[in-house]
Order: C-alpha cells, then sequence, then structure tokens
C-alpha cells in the first residue's frame, strides 16, 4: 500500500475498529452463541446430516472400551475403513470417495467402473493451462485454486443446474481435476517466482490420486508404494470432518442459497485457507522448525521441555501461548486421524531415516501434552491431533509447504461435494438471526453535522 494512502486511512481504521468493537458480555446478555460454540467448546447444533460424525469422547459397547475417539464416514468407523485398506495394501481414496459421495462401501467391479469415470474427469479444459494457470500465476496455491475454481464455470454447459445429477457430474468432475489444479498452479509458481523450470506432467489414468500426485510434482515421476499408501490415508483422513467444520457449513451454508457448485467449492476453499482451520498443518511446521532452531541436542528431554514452557508463557514462538499440535475442537482423549498417521509416519521414517525427526516430534508431543495438563490443570492431556504429523510426513515425502493445504484441500473436496449434494436436496436457505446493538438515533442532514475533520 502507498504510504501516503496508508497514513491517511489510519484514521478511519482507528474508527471502523471502535464501530465494530463488541464486548463478550454481549453474548452472556442475550445468551448468545459465541462462534455457534457451546460454553464447553462444542458445537451449537444447527443442522443434520449422514454423511460424516466425529465422535471427540469415549465409544464403549457397556464396559468395554472401544475407542477414544472416532471418525465415521456415511457410519462406518474411520479407522476400520483404513485397517482393511490397509490390510490388503491396496490405494483407497477412491473407494471413500464412493462411499462419501453414494452412502454405500463399493463391490470391487462398481469401484473399477467409479475409477474409471474419475479419470475420464481427470483433464482440465482445451488450453485451460495456458489462459488460466500459467497467464496469471500466483504466489499463493489456494487463491490459484479458488480462481482456477470460479475459471471452471464458464466451460460447463450447465453450470447453474442444481439437479442431483447435475451436481454430481459437477462434483466428480472437480474431484478429479483438484489434483492438477494445485500441482500446475504450484509448478507454474515455482517457474514464475523462483525461476524453476517448468515442468507440467499429464496425469496417468491408470494410477490412482495419490500415485498421480506424486508423479505429476516430481522431475522423475518416479516414488515408491510406501510413499503412495501414506499419502493416499493423508487424503482419506482428510476427506470428511463432519457438517460442523468452517469449509463444511460454508459450504452448506452457500449452497442453500441456490448457487452453482464452482462458487461453492470456492467458499469451501477460501475457508480452509485461514490458520484457525487448515492452515494449521503450516503452523505446526514452522513451530517445529522453530524449536529445532532454538534447541541444541535434539535427543535432550529437559531442553525441548524448557523450551516448551516458554512457549506457553508466551516467551517464545509466536507469543501466542500455544503448542500447536496439540489439543482438539472435539476429540478429548484422542484424534483417530493422528493416532492412524502416527503409525504410517513411523514407519515411513524407517524407511527414510528419519528416525530421530520423529523420535523429536513425538518427544514435543509427549512432554508437551504433560505440561498443558500440569500449567492449566485439567482431567487428562491435551490429545495431538492430526495436524502434528502431517507436517512430518509431507516434509519425509519431498512435499514442499506450499502444497501441504491445497493437498488437504484435494481431499476435502470429497466432503464438501457430499455435503453440498445433502444440502441442495434440502432446498432451505440457512438464514440465522443476529441480534442487533444499533441504537435508534435521529437523523442529522449534511449540513448539520458539523465542519470537523
Amino acid at each position: 500500500m502507498d504510504k501516503l494512502l496508508e497514513e491517511k486511512l489510519k484514521f478511519y481504521a482507528e474508527e471502523i475498529e471502535e464501530a465494530t468493537r463488541i464486548d463478550k458480555e454481549i453474548y452472556e446478555k442475550y445468551s448468545i452463541k459465541r462462534g455457534l460454540r457451546n460454553k464447553n467448546g462444542t458445537g451449537v447444533l444447527v443442522g443434520v446430516t449422514k454423511v460424516g460424525d466425529v465422535c471427540g469422547y469415549e465409544i464403549k459397547d457397556g464396559e468395554k472400551l472401544l475407542a477414544e475417539g472416532e471418525l465415521y464416514y456415511r457410519g462406518y468407523p474411520l479407522t476400520s475403513l483404513v485397517h482393511d485398506i490397509e490390510s490388503t495394501e491396496r490405494l483407497g481414496f477412491e473407494e471413500v470417495i464412493y462411499l462419501l459421495l453414494f452412502d454405500r462401501l463399493a463391490t470391487k467391479n462398481k469401484l473399477e467402473r467409479f475409477k474409471k469415470i474419475l479419470a475420464e474427469n481427470r483433464k482440465l479444459p482445451p488450453y485451460f493451462i495456458e489462459d488460466t494457470i500459467m497467464k496469471v500465476p500466483g504466489a499463493d496455491i489456494m487463491n490459484k485454486m479458488m480462481r482456477s475454481m470460479l475459471a471452471l464455470y464458464t466451460y460447463d454447459e450447465n453450470p447453474d443446474g442444481t439437479d442431483s445429477l447435475n451436481v454430481l457430474s459437477q462434483a466428480l468432475s472437480l474431484i478429479a481435476k483438484m489434483p492438477l489444479i494445485a500441482i500446475y498452479s504450484y509448478q507454474v509458481k515455482i517457474h514464475n517466482f523462483d525461476k524453476k523450470s517448468l515442468i507440467i506432467h499429464n496425469p496417468d489414468p491408470e494410477k490412482s490420486i495419490a500415485e498421480n500426485i506424486l508423479a505429476m510434482l516430481r522431475i522423475d515421476q518416479k516414488y515408491t508404494s510406501e510413499e503412495a499408501a501414506i499419502l493416499d490415508l493423508l487424503l482419506i483422513i482428510h476427506a470428511e470432518h463432519g457438517g460442523g467444520n468452517n469449509s463444511a457449513f460454508a459450504t452448506h451454508v452457500v449452497s442453500s442459497s441456490g448457487t452453482d457448485s464452482y462458487s461453492a467449492m470456492a467458499a469451501g476453499l477460501a475457508s480452509l485457507k485461514g490458520p484457525r482451520h487448515g492452515g494449521a498443518n503450516i503452523k505446526v511446521a514452522k513451530m517445529i522448525d522453530n524449536i529445532k532452531a532454538n534447541v541444541k541436542d535434539k535427543e535432550d528431554k529437559q531442553e525441548i521441555k524448557e523450551y516448551l514452557e516458554k512457549i506457553l508463557d508466551k516467551k517464545a514462538f509466536d507469543g501466542e501461548g500455544l503448542i500447536y499440535g496439540l489439543g482438539h475442537a472435539v476429540y478429548t482423549l484422542s484424534d483417530p486421524r493422528a493416532v492412524l498417521l502416527k503409525e504410517k509416519a513411523r514407519e515411513l521414517a524407517k524407511i527414510k531415516g528419519k528416525e530421530a525427526d520423529f523420535a523429536f516430534v513425538e518427544n514435543i508431543e509427549k512432554i508437551g501434552q504433560k505440561l498443558i495438563q500440569e500449567k492449566f490443570n485439567r482431567a487428562y492431556p491435551p490429545c495431538a491431533n492430526v495436524d502434528l504429523y502431517s507436517g512430518l510426513v509431507y516434509d519425509m515425502l519431498g512435499i514442499p509447504r506450499e502444497l501441504f493445504l491445497p493437498i488437504f484441500a484435494i481431499a476435502r473436496t470429497v466432503g464438501w461435494s457430499a455435503h453440498r449434494l445433502e444440502q441442495i436436496a434440502d432446498k432451505k436457505i440457512i438464514r440465522p438471526a443476529y441480534k442487533s446493538l444499533s441504537e435508534m438515533k435521529d437523523y442529522i442532514s449534511l449540513d448539520e453535522r458539523g465542519g470537523e475533520v
């Protein structure tokens, strides 16, 4: 911003801050759920969904403990889905897409037909790469993905149709195209801003989404089965997280107005980009970098503890007093996604010779949990959330940090699509009420307002 203009706007900015300031006591006075959250941190019930369910507490069968937290996809436990997929060493993200969209597990024959439909959609319109992605490169991949998403609207023969068949067709097209948009946007970004060679690989119709991401991203297109498996797991565990998470709810709200699929998905992307939602994995990665830079001996637990104490005391890292990657808004004892990812991360670390990096993150988890429990007098330690280990996995896969969040978006497009299909069937606009705090005032004409600057 121009310095002179910035000085002129400071006055108005201060006025806006004053005009928009609302005391938190107001929420108590009118019994308003701030941020649609109850006092205990749980979400206010605002709707129903069949797509996904987040269970943040113990799950028991009588006295038998089944799980300390679980995520359900169409009623099926995520843990069971992942264990079944891993038991046969297959890649299962496409199965999860089928389940979330159609509310049933796919048979082998139906799954093969479905994969072919996705492969047929795994291409961008003619000259789209040149005209939309290359001509206007963006430094931020998420913003570039939003722009590309809206541009796809113009290539659709029936972009505004909201019948289930049309929206399903759009959903499958966007799910298949999202990896291309993300990877190509990144390649163009590093070519224009980092002056690296521009390499565009076409997707392989015979490969899975996880395999194609790795192949399109790497110059030699090579990857191992272990690398494909853990990226596939990342896509699976990020595909859906209930209707109340910020981006899914944004998709519900926008879809309820009757808008098109491209605008609804752009809204989901915009919401996910925020650091309080999808951007948390970048925050964790930066925090771990900061701890590494300030701890001389990465294996010294006492030194790690002392620095984590500084973070909690707001004397280190970003001054917020938070150990990112620990604790979750819904999960209390255990985040099932983190449990599943941690075990795979441990295996990959051994293969990659990164056991020390894994042990370092695990020490941050264990030491940080105890510190938080003691400092805030909690009944139980905060659980590690999925973001604590996702950054480590991406780093081990050689995936640049600019793509951490876009890959999250690739996966979550599935959940958004399922929620959009659910919302358009409801045919009811979401329109909550807001309490107005404006006082009734007598209008003053322009000539009577005085002449102060």
